[in-house]
């Protein structure tokens, strides 16, 4: 999975990488020009039953599910018009989802693009870019296919051209992708298109250190929620500045700061299950002496499909996946008093995985 950070320049789009990624980039207080080089990084799926099963078997090596990051440059009004937009639509076209980072902070340090803080108008001016940007996308993509079909060269395109027509439609109305459903089919039809507003979007409003729980944040994330509803987007607050200083300390001294905070957990822990509920991955794991480790698979993925996760041998050769929930695990104990138990099961190629099956696949080859 690869998650984008977005944003209009100077929202906190780099903080919220740091705290992602464990990075230290220097945040620039102005908008970095278009075209800067992007920053990538690799984040650690933070998962409690990981470190459980390590506990349980010590293994010479635990391996996390990772997420890759990229922070793109700032999306300034009227990119999606502008001769620099290529850079920076074709890393977002290479992401799974987007964080979309909005501004509710303030700071005199900080230059805001249009010198006052309005989370709404900014995450709109953002959405509208985005939206240029497929209209454009749509409208040229439908002159050639309608040309190719002048020549009699187009057979095959009527599919194609019925979608973009949907997609047309909507974006004329300036509003985006998201909000258009789009059958399994459709949606393979267009996936060659480079189309922004479809993107999945987790909406981090970046809050000030002393407006974390205010009235203020609850009203406003409340706001963004209007605005975003039925748009496939999830909204939730944050301080980039503190999680940047949790992802910084000894996971002893984190614990006792977030408790100070009154925090349950870091809210980065938030992005990566929102980010996996949004695209429908879940986790299966293995565990043994030699390696505990997360793999991550879309939900409804069957055995034989999810064996070829770990090695293409073990999903040609497939013959039994050995398999077992990890609350049933924790509650047994141990693999063989799961099996008297009758927990630990035998099952089949179309069996469809869950969160958090332990599995130990059985092969020939």
């Amino acid at each position: 999975m690869k998650l984008g950070i977005i944003g209009l320049p100077n929202a906190g789009k780099t903080t919220i990488f740091n705290a992602l990624t464990g990075q230290e980039l220097e945040a620039a207080p102005y908008p970095n020009p278009i075209g800067t080089e992007h920053h990538v990084g690799v984040i650690k799926v933070p998962d409690g039953r990981i470190n459980r099963l390590s506990e349980i078997f010590k293994p010479k090596k635990t391996t996390y599910a990772d997420v890759q990051c990229v922070d793109i440059t700032g999306i300034s009004r009227g990119v999606s018009g502008s001769k620099q937009k290529t850079a920076v639509f074709n890393e977002l076209w290479e992401c799974d989802a987007v964080i979309h980072v909005v501004r509710a902070f303030e700071d005199d340090g900080i230059v805001h693009p249009d010198g006052e803080v309005d989370p709404v108008r900014d995450a709109a001016a953002l959405e509208l870019e985005l939206v240029f940007h497929d209209l454009e996308l749509v409208e040229t993509r439908l002159e050639r296919i309608a040309n190719s079909m002048k020549k009699g060269i187009g057979d095959g395109l009527e599919a194609e051209r019925d979608v973009l027509q949907k997609c047309l439609a909507l974006l004329e109305e300036e509003k985006p992708l998201r909000n258009l459903s789009l059958s399994d089919k459709e949606r393979e039809v267009i996936g060659s298109l480079m189309f922004a507003s479809l993107k999945p979007e987790l909406v981090v409003l970046n809050v000030g250190e002393d407006d974390i729980g205010s009235e203020k944040t609850v009203a406003a994330v409340a706001a963004l929620e209007e605005f975003y509803a039925g748009k496939d987007a999830l909204v939730f607050s944050l301080s980039g500045k503190i999680e940047t200083e949790l992802s910084q300390l000894e996971a002893e001294d984190a614990a006792g700061f977030l408790e100070d905070l009154g925090i349950g957990e870091p809210a980065m822990n938030r992005i990566i299950r929102e980010a996996y509920r949004l695209l429908g991955l879940i986790s299966f794991l293995t565990a043994g002496e030699d390696e505990v480790r997360a793999w991550t698979i879309r939900k409804g993925t069957v055995a034989v499909k999810a064996a070829g996760k770990i090695h293409s041998d073990i999903e040609r050769g497939f013959i039994r996946a050995e398999t077992i929930s990890y609350d049933d695990f924790i509650a047994a104990g141990t693999m063989a008093k799961a099996k008297d138990l009758g927990t630990l099961r035998l099952e089949g190629k179309e069996y469809e995985f869950q969160d958090g099956d332990i599995v130990n696949f059985r092969f020939n080859v």
